[in-house]
């Protein structure tokens, strides 16, 4: 009954709750993968991983880049076996660092062999090549239409290309494009069969891969179509085919670099391989490249945000071998049916009424496009989902609006009444649970925030009132947008002061956390506006932040005509004493011990004293947080040093205290202050020493 109660409140919650039920009709249609269609069991991949690069180099004393001529046993591995191709999805086009003669041991693995598939990088504006080098083979492709195809599609050639290096280009059986690019939204989800340069056609890797095993194959190709013997794929101007994706990054079979390296070394040896069954690569397409993090050839893909490169290779192979590349719906039926949704929609939602009509139209008409997509997907066409989503939830969005300009007239008024003076998310608070517009409050555990400018009176009266408005106006801005932005809620500004608070009245399990950042950060912010400060007004502007947690009373309070959502307690009095006890030592940053402990280790801190709190029986143990990234070793050695010399002061042993804060009293404000302090313990020791620093001034 709650529930219903709650979907009839709002269109809002209605909306989500439908969404929520189309999401999970999208995530059990495509995430078991009853979708994907098997991959094609002929394509083998060799891929450099992790775990291949850790082998080298911890085994091997190999760094990266390797030596090319390690690469050699690859070769030699895929020739043993009796593979169909094998494709290198890497980039040569820079002499080894190891110099010429490690070119030329690969080299001459490769030479010869004629199922070898080098990689060429295309590019439209750099590349070292303008046309077609002599030391490359020539391209064994020919398309027939080609020339009437380019000038009906206007697709022009590349300009530029890298090719491997002589020894290695001169080497190579056939060369391939590797240049892939990526749609519009930079998801790789459709690839050039082919790409041309100089004149000369350059198959992409997996076509290169397919005419190595079938060299005599016929290429052809019009508007809409390329056909690879007697298959037809389907195509779009710039001769691209949309991927028809196997399942995500592992579908097909793959072994580690390592492992085939090791195989074909003991294999030499005359001793047992690592890959005990060898037959796995007789007749296979194989392809070899990159799939470790850090050599940068993960691409985004439909199913996958990190898919190795050279998979997408794979892949486009697979769907040549299989004859089923998915065929796009054309753009005119797309929008035909993404208005008539949108149409159905729009008259669905006006017509709906009460709770169960409204949300079963907007839960069917949220599935609905994902149910169509589906369908066509398995039809083996590709319907662009977010298009028709798109129709359906800007029209359920528009009569949402409708219904907030003509039912929500309450939500209006409070939101005109009240937004000058309360933050945002109280009033999204007030006009979800109208109910809480009264006085009082409820009691939480907050973390406090108070601030204020250093010696700002004084700098305030030589500055006319423009300016000081000014001033004011950039500082305030500046803290706000941090304080906002960890969710705080600002109480008010005291002339140069601030008072924020979080956890309320959004509840926030971080919220100490929230407040030190916010008040790390503001303290980062305000020393990169300081020159600016100094150079405008003569002085250096600096800021003194006191933070505690605890709980208080949190709600909206005042008269009956005017009210402040804000904060009073214990705890918010503490706060504010904090900020003004930083004078006493130096420092701009102080939390007090329930702040350190429910902040739980998010930032280092070191512990500056005990102190007596004018107000307050129980003394406070009070710290200075830091932002990690500013400890270096001589900031770590000063809190280490200070730490004792405050454990020492704790014990009463005051001149070995004072010693160990005057050799630290030059560059740590905090110990200068000590240093002080101990002398005046020392000559007027107290009876009874219990290691608190009594304040006697707010």
């Amino acid at each position: 009954m709650h529930l219903i109660k709650v979907l009839q409140a709002s269109k809002l919650v209605q909306g989500l709750a439908a969404g929520v039920v189309g999401t999970l009709v999208a995530f059990l249609l495509f995430f078991p993968g009853w979708l994907d269609r098997p991959a094609t069991p002929k394509i083998r991949l060799i891929l450099l991983d992790q775990n291949s690069l850790d082998w080298a180099k911890d085994e091997n004393g190999l760094s990266w880049p390797w030596p090319r001529e390690v690469y050699s046993t690859i070769v030699q591995f895929c020739q043993r076996t009796g593979v169909r191709s094998l494709a290198f999805d890497v980039l040569f086009t820079e002499p080894s660092k190891y110099g010429v003669a490690d070119d030329q041991a690969f080299a001459a693995a490769i030479g010869g062999y004629k199922h070898f598939v080098g990689a060429v990088f295309l590019s439209r504006t750099a590349g070292s090549e303008k046309s077609w080098p002599p030391f490359a083979p020539a391209p064994v492709s020919r398309i027939q239409g080609l020339d009437a195809w380019l000038a009906e599609s206007g697709h022009g050639p590349f300009p530029r290309a890298s090719f491997p290096v002589p020894e290695i280009s001169s080497a190579s059986g056939i060369l391939a494009n590797v240049h892939l690019d990526p749609d519009v939204d930079a998801v790789y989800r459709r690839t050039a069969m082919f790409e041309v340069f100089d004149g000369k056609v350059l198959p992409s890797l997996a076509l290169a891969s397919y005419l190595t095993a079938q060299p005599s194959t016929p290429l052809q190709i019009s508007p809409g179509r390329f056909m690879v013997g007697d298959g037809e794929i389907p195509v779009d101007s710039r001769g691209k085919a949309v991927l028809n994706f196997r399942g995500p990054s592992g579908t097909h079979k793959a072994y580690n670099a390592a492992a085939v390296i090791q195989s074909e070394l003991r294999l030499q040896g005359g001793e047992k391989p690592v890959i005990e069954n060898l037959e796995d690569f007789k007749d296979a397409y194989v392809f070899f490249g990159f799939s470790a993090p850090g050599l940068f050839d993960l691409r985004p893909t439909p199913i996958s945000g990190v898919y190795p490169g050279v998979e997408i290779s794979a892949t486009m192979l697979d769907n040549l071998l299989a004859n089923d590349f998915i065929r796009p719906v054309p753009t005119a039926p797309v929008l035909a049916l993404t208005l008539l949704m949108a149409l159905l929609a729009g008259m669905a939602t006006s017509w709906a009424a009460g709770i169960s009509r409204s949300a079963l139209v907007y839960v069917f008409f949220i599935c609905a496009p994902v149910i169509l997509c589906v369908i066509a997907y398995r039809l083996g066409f590709w319907m662009p989902l977010m298009v028709q989503e798109a129709g359906v939830v800007v029209t359920l969005f528009s009569s949402g609006l409708i219904y907030y300009t003509t039912e929500g007239r309450q939500k209006k008024f409070i939101k005109g009444a009240f937004k000058q003076y309360l933050s945002h998310a109280v009033i999204e608070q007030i006009i979800a649970h109208p109910e809480r517009l009264k006085l009082g409050g409820e009691r939480r555990m907050l973390s406090i925030f108070f601030s204020d400018l250093e010696g700002f009176t004084t700098i305030s009266e030589g500055l006319d009132p423009e300016a000081l408005t000014n001033l004011l106006n950039v500082y305030l801005s500046a803290m706000t947008d941090i304080i906002q932005e960890e969710g705080g809620t600002v109480d008010k500004f005291e002339g140069d002061a601030i008072i924020a608070f979080w956890n309320a009245p959004i509840e926030q399990p971080d919220h100490a956390v929230r407040c030190v950042r916010s008040a790390l950060r503001c303290q980062a912010k305000l020393a990169e506006m300081r020159p600016g400060f100094k150079k405008s007004m003569g002085k250096d502007l600096k800021m003194r932040i006191g933070i505690n947690t605890g709980s208080a009373v949190v709600g909206n309070m005042g008269s009956h005509s005017r009210f402040d959502y804000t904060m009073i307690g214990d705890a918010v009095n503490l706060a504010a004493r904090l900020e003004g006890i930083n004078k006493q030592f130096g420092t701009y940053t102080m939390i007090s011990q329930t702040s350190m402990d429910q902040m739980s280790g998010a930032f280092p801190v070191r512990e500056i004293s005990r102190v007596a709190v004018v107000g307050r029986s129980e003394p406070v143990v009070v710290y200075e947080p830091y932002l990690p990234e500013s400890i270096d070793e001589r900031i770590q050695s000063v809190i280490t040093r200070f730490s004792e010399a405050v454990a020492l002061f704790y014990q009463g042993e005051f001149a070995q205290a004072e010693a160990v804060f005057s050799s630290l009293a030059e560059e740590d404000a905090p110990s200068r202050f000590y240093v002080a302090k101990c002398r005046e313990l020392i000559e007027n020791p107290p009876d009874q020493w219990q290691g608190v620093w009594v304040i006697t001034s707010k």
